[in-house]
């Protein structure tokens, strides 16, 4: 049984049901769990100082692209909103082969773990023809990082001839898209705790997606056990195009083909009415807040307020890195602070309100709020340390629980720990070479871009 301590921790942002700060504590991880948390200091196969270093629980991201990691800073999309950015970008994401899904899932992963994330779930709708097992690549990235991972099979089957955004050869038939989704769950989902795989089913959007797939997604995901996800009410266009197609705004539409309950959660969510709050709380449907992709592509604000208000299931994601330019959850946290903030004054969600969202509520998004989100004896290993006497931090220790909605985090984490082993070290991933995977992935991007 491996065993890893960290001792003299000077404080530790549990972020438990109580909120419970502790103070100058020591913690000891033994086979993947968190098995003490108290005075007392212990020995260890793996043991780290803790002095002068804060502790939070590892940040879980709700909704990824990891395959846009390459698509990021392209000059023609910066100014583009939602329907034009998509049909721009799908005529170089059609170029997606396995390679270039390693290689983007171990730089984005790996920079999400160097900001403090330890659960990642990724969004992967695009399957070009002949590219290959793409989540089979995705899960040997995870795998040499170490990090926990939430693969989706994401869908599309409306093309641009059926009225849809995507071209012909990323969108696949229903009896395609239906039995590689059983192929996946059977080979991945692990529903055991601590877990390091999951899957969820995942169709790409209203606007891209039949009404078949949908309905048929949903009954297989209930058959199998496993969670349901879309992106919902991300912009005015999406609304309009329901309205004019189905004439019936979005959440209404995924209502009546069974997409509401606690198995599923919306990406975004940004123009929901006072109606479909009360629907959202009152069937426990979750939502992913993305607040810079949501600026970037000027989608609009999520009514995160009156969610968190009526009780809805809140996360927080950084979305793709092509409509983010980065896989950065700390961001996050402390955008969306200021974000609402200036939106809704008093009412907005605090420094550590954001915090919670980052951890205990993406948990519950994933169905893991048992097992992740919190530090707290019983549940998995998987937290993250900063020192808290680092330049860009001095002055700033008076809230530890507030640090990044307030002030923020400048440069890496110091440890990453997942499953009760240390995947970043002083800043640096353990389980690649960054410079070599650096270069790889600049090779990569080079063919796909066309480059070449």
């Amino acid at each position: 049984m491996s065993s890893l301590a960290v001792n003299h921790i000077r404080a530790l942002v549990s972020c438990d049901a109580k909120d419970t700060v502790y103070e100058d504590v020591n913690l000891l991880c033994e086979d993947g769990l968190i098995t003490y948390i108290g005075p007392e200091r212990h020995e260890a196969d793996t043991v780290i100082d803790g002095s002068g270093m804060f502790c939070y629980p590892g940040l879980v991201n709700a909704h990824h692209h990891l395959y846009q990691v390459f698509s990021r800073n392209l000059p023609k999309v910066q100014n583009m909103e939602l329907f034009d950015w998509l049909k721009t970008l799908y005529e170089i994401w059609k170029n997606l082969n396995a390679d270039t899904i390693r290689l983007s899932s171990l730089t984005g992963m790996g920079e999400l773990m160097k900001n403090g994330c330890t659960t990642v779930f990724d969004h992967h709708y695009v399957f070009p023809r002949n590219a290959g097992d793409l989540i089979g690549a995705q899960a040997a990235a995870a795998d040499l990082l170490g990090i926990r991972m939430h693969f989706s099979r994401g869908s599309m089957d409306l093309s641009v001839k059926d009225g849809g955004l995507p071209p012909d050869s990323v969108v696949q038939t229903i009896d395609e898209i239906l039995e590689d989704s059983i192929r996946l769950i059977d080979r991945y989902h692990d529903t055991s705790f601590k877990s390091m795989r999951r899957v969820a089913l995942a169709p790409c959007s209203p606007f891209s997606v039949s009404e078949d797939l949908l309905r048929e997604s949903a009954a297989l995901a209930r058959e199998k056990g496993v969670r349901l996800h879309t992106h919902l009410c991300e912009t005015l266009d999406e609304e309009k195009y329901m309205l004019e197609r189905k004439g019936i705004r979005p959440l209404a539409y995924m209502e009546k083909l069974g997409w509401v309950g606690k198995d599923v959660w919306y990406a975004h969510g940004i123009h929901f009415n006072d109606e479909e709050l009360a629907l959202l709380a009152e069937t426990g449907t979750g939502i992913c807040h993305c607040p810079v992709s949501n600026m970037k592509l000027s989608s609009g604000i999520a009514r995160i307020p009156e969610m968190l208000e009526r009780g809805i299931p809140v996360g927080l994601g950084v979305d793709g890195s092509a409509s983010n330019d980065g896989s950065d959850l700390l961001e996050e946290i402390r955008v969306g602070f200021l974000l609402h903030r200036l939106h809704s004054s008093r009412k907005a969600p605090t420094g550590y309100d954001m915090l919670k969202i980052a951890t205990t509520g993406s948990a519950r998004l994933l169905g893991r709020e048992k097992e992740i989100g919190s530090v707290e004896t019983g549940k998995c290993a998987d937290f993250f340390l900063i020192h808290s006497n680092r330049l860009e931090l001095i002055g700033a220790d008076e809230d530890p629980k507030a640090l990044f909605g307030t002030v923020g985090l400048r440069g890496p984490v110091d440890y990453t720990v997942i499953n009760g082993k240390v995947t970043v070290e002083h800043g640096r991933i353990t389980g690649i070479d960054e410079e070599k995977t650096a270069a790889d992935a600049g090779r990569e991007l080079i063919r796909y871009l066309g480059y070449e």
